[in-house]
């Protein structure tokens, strides 16, 4: 996590609109629309938009949020031999977007993205909307609503077990990750069973845990009954990973 990130959400000076700026510039770095996109805040009064199909998703941690996004040119990459199941849903084209802006709270859990009806949180007064736009006008909508600002939290700052301490009971996708690539679209829709896809990774290298999409530990694969596992080989210090 970048020194930048932690202090936005552990600076007890800057208030939630701040926050919210913050997170929408992470936001807009990260989408997918090939055009650079600018967050305005929007001023106009009421929401005007297509929320019924947001893509929204809920932060947990020092500082929790509820984020939402609105951006009705994304394509929809459908099989049509499959009865027009999704390929790829529009949720998880936009998660790393919305992971990106949560990056900027500092400490917590972000769930998993989804498409719903997000018309109470664009019409929220406490929500602030920001305008995403571009070369060809307003590309869509990102709405963040802060519902705890860091100002609020109690304990020294910087103090990692204080401000984990209250999602401790929640629980989290724990992941192992022997490697990764990058694919153009048209090559995973071309995939058939016996294809081999060529990893970023030696063997014998070892495996990235990851704690809900973050890296806290390094392991090797073994095998425990017949069942693949993971021996921790190094813990990656969490203090760390805040400054």
């Amino acid at each position: 996590m970048s020194n930048t990130a932690t202090s936005t959400a552990t600076d007890s000076r800057i208030d939630p609109a701040t926050l919210a700026l913050a997170a929408a510039r992470a936001l807009t770095g990260v989408l997918p629309t090939g055009a650079s996109l600018t967050p305005r805040l929007h001023t106009t009064g009421g929401f005007v938009g297509a929320t019924s199909q947001a893509v929204v998703a809920t932060f947990v941690g020092a500082v929790s949020a509820d984020l939402a996004v609105v951006l009705p040119d994304v394509p929809q990459l459908v099989d049509e031999a499959a009865e027009a199941s999704p390929v790829v849903a529009v949720q998880d084209v936009l998660q790393p977007a919305l992971e990106a802006a949560s990056d900027t709270f500092g400490a917590g859990v972000l769930d998993d993205a989804r498409v719903e009806d997000a018309s109470d949180l664009f019409a929220d007064r406490e929500t602030v909307v920001f305008e995403l736009a571009g070369p060809s006008g307003i590309a869509g909508w990102f709405a963040v609503r802060i519902r705890q600002s860091a100002a609020d939290a109690r304990g020294p700052i910087g103090s990692y077990a204080g401000k984990l301490g209250r999602i401790s009971n929640v629980e989290m996708a724990l992941t192992v990750e022997i490697g990764r690539t990058r694919m153009p679209v048209r090559e995973v829709l071309a995939l058939e069973p016996g294809a081999v896809i060529e990893l970023d990774r030696s063997a014998g290298s070892p495996a990235d845990v990851l704690l809900n999409g973050r890296l806290i530990a390094h392991g090797e694969i073994v095998v425990v009954d017949q069942d693949y596992a993971v021996r921790i080989t190094k813990i990656l210090d969490a203090a760390e990973d805040l400054d």
